[in-house]
């Protein structure tokens, strides 16, 4: 009934940029914190940043500076702005957001993750 819907991901060269989107589409009632994560190869994944409703903002210490976390309430829609990219930036990228759904006239909420984009930093 939900999806989350990432585009964006690509190749750059290192200290190029990228702008990630998270399109969240079917019965939402309304969406409250999202995040983006980022999992590298033979590494965990890692939380990125995070989003709550009124716009509130946390990064990991590797990316502050550097990434924008945004969200548009009225598109369903998250942004990850990526200027400085580096060669350890690469990752598949994954956004996750919390989400009020409706069936009819059922509401609860649950956790939803988007499918991955890819990123890549090389010359």
């Amino acid at each position: 009934q939900v999806q989350l819907v990432e585009s964006g991901g690509g190749l750059v060269q290192p200290g190029g940029s990228l702008r990630l989107s998270c399109a969240a589409s079917g019965n939402i009632f309304s969406i409250q914190d999202m995040g983006w994560y980022r999992q590298a190869p033979g590494k965990q994944r890692e939380l990125v940043a995070t989003i709550t409703t009124d716009s509130t903002t946390t990064y990991v210490d590797s990316v502050k500076g550097r990434f924008t976390i945004s969200r548009d309430n009225a598109k369903n829609t998250m942004y990850l702005e990526m200027n400085n990219l580096k060669p350890e930036d690469t990752a598949v990228y994954s956004c996750n957001a919390d989400i009020v759904y409706y069936i009819g006239s059922y509401y609860s909420n649950k956790e939803y993750w988007g499918q991955g984009t890819q990123v890549i930093v090389s010359s």
